[in-house]
């Protein structure tokens, strides 16, 4: 019992703000269901190739890089919890329009306009944890809020995959149905946090999260530790982006009709892992510096969604999925704090979405790059590659180790 309380230490005394954000995301998780199906509206329902579906979702992508910088600077100056609420809003309903749309080509513009408005209000929550959190505690909010989602996620794409073939409308409703009981937790019981960012931080040992003057990019180039971070985490996206685009696809040729469904049982048993090891993992890496975490997360990846190349049986896909999920849990509870201890509390807003635009572009290129890349080589092929492209990435994390020693404060430098 020792043992199980120690794991939970992370967790406790936490600004009460982010268990309301954890069970925000909870919920809104639970009815996760069109993202992780969309590889599948697009190529079974509405009818496009693999190339196609591929061209569209990275489309989509590409519109989320400029909404999402007129969120970051939004968030910085009116404040993150308005810009939740409204665009959160917005964002549900484009879900709801869809649950009474045929699927056709049409339907993809308007998921497009709800992705955009979800986008928007991204740099939003994270800078709202910056707000809330210091060096000290952020580590375990993260973590707690990235396991809350994934809690959820351990139900939402069962559901989703069941109700696929004959019920596509409710996917769409009951995602919006459950996104919009998140959003009335958060406009009840969250307080807005945007006045905190004018007072500015008198601890020496947080000097990075100290107030600047000047532009996103003029920080940046300030602190090129974070341009080299998030280039090299765009290899390990353009990876981590097949699980929702070549994964669905594979599963379909492997296993036919019951492709979808076992689909939904790997996303879902991806929610459960995350759900059971995140505080195991937290404390294991604890006192590993965050850039070696990273590193050790890039391998887990390059294992994880290589073998998926040599395999064709249903155990051996839980095994990859098992492997590749702890490397998912030790860059997620990494990658968001790194950030923010590396951030100026007058910048949060606005880094939240310039830094996830850079890194984000694996997610936007890879389903479009690997799209064009099965019309020559095989699924099976295609997933060796991307393991020999997660594996280089991972060296380049490795040798930014020693720049990072260079540039990081004591805060920053460890994984808790």
């Amino acid at each position: 019992m020792r043992r199980i309380s120690n794991l939970l230490n992370p967790y406790r005394g936490l600004p009460k703000e982010i268990y309301v954000i954890f069970i925000s995301r909870i919920v809104n998780s639970v009815g996760s269901f069109v993202m992780p199906l969309m590889t599948l509206i697009l190529t079974q329902k509405i009818g496009l190739s693999k190339s196609e579906a591929g061209l569209y979702i990275s489309l989509a992508g590409f519109l989320m890089m400029p909404v999402s910088i007129l969120g970051g600077k939004l968030a910085d100056t009116i404040g993150r919890k308005k810009l939740i609420m409204v665009f959160g809003f917005l964002g549900t309903l484009m879900y709801i329009i869809c649950g009474f749309m045929k699927p056709t080509i049409n339907m993809m513009y308007v998921i497009m306009a709800a992705g955009a408005c979800h986008s928007i209000s991204g740099p939003a929550y994270d800078a709202l944890l910056a707000d809330l959190t210091t060096p000290e505690n952020r580590k375990g909010a993260y973590s707690l809020v990235y396991m809350g989602w994934n809690i959820g996620f351990a139900v939402g794409p069962i559901i989703g995959g069941f109700l696929f073939e004959r019920h596509l409308p409710i996917v769409f409703i009951g995602d919006a149905a459950t996104t919009i009981i998140s959003l009335i937790l958060v406009g009840i019981y969250v307080k807005e946090t945007i006045n905190l960012t004018k007072q500015d931080i008198e601890d020496e040992g947080r000097a990075l999260e100290k107030r600047e003057e000047g532009s996103v990019i003029s920080v940046l180039l300030r602190r090129p530790i974070l341009l080299y971070f998030a280039l090299i985490i765009f290899g390990y996206n353009f990876v981590y982006s097949q699980w929702s685009f070549m994964l669905p696809m594979h599963a379909s040729q492997n296993f036919k009709e019951m492709g979808p469904k076992y689909y939904g049982f790997i996303a879902s048993f991806n929610g459960l892992i995350v759900m059971l090891f995140t505080p195991i993992v937290t404390k294991l890496t604890e006192k590993i510096k965050n850039i070696r975490c990273m590193f050790y997360g890039g391998i887990l990846y390059a294992v994880g969604f290589g073998m998926l190349g040599l395999i064709s049986t249903l155990p051996l896909f839980f095994v990859s999925a098992f492997i590749f999920t702890i490397g998912e849990i030790v860059l997620s509870i990494n990658t968001s704090p790194f950030i923010a201890n590396h951030t100026p509390i007058s910048h949060r807003g606005r880094m939240n979405a310039v830094l996830p635009m850079i890194l984000g572009l694996g997610y936007t290129l890879g389903p479009m790059g690997m799209g064009k890349a099965l019309s020559y080589i095989s699924i099976e092929q295609g997933w060796i590659i991307l393991g020999g492209v997660v594996f280089v990435a991972s060296l380049f994390m490795r040798g930014l180790e020693a720049y990072d020693e260079k540039t990081s404060i004591p805060a920053a430098e460890n994984c808790s």
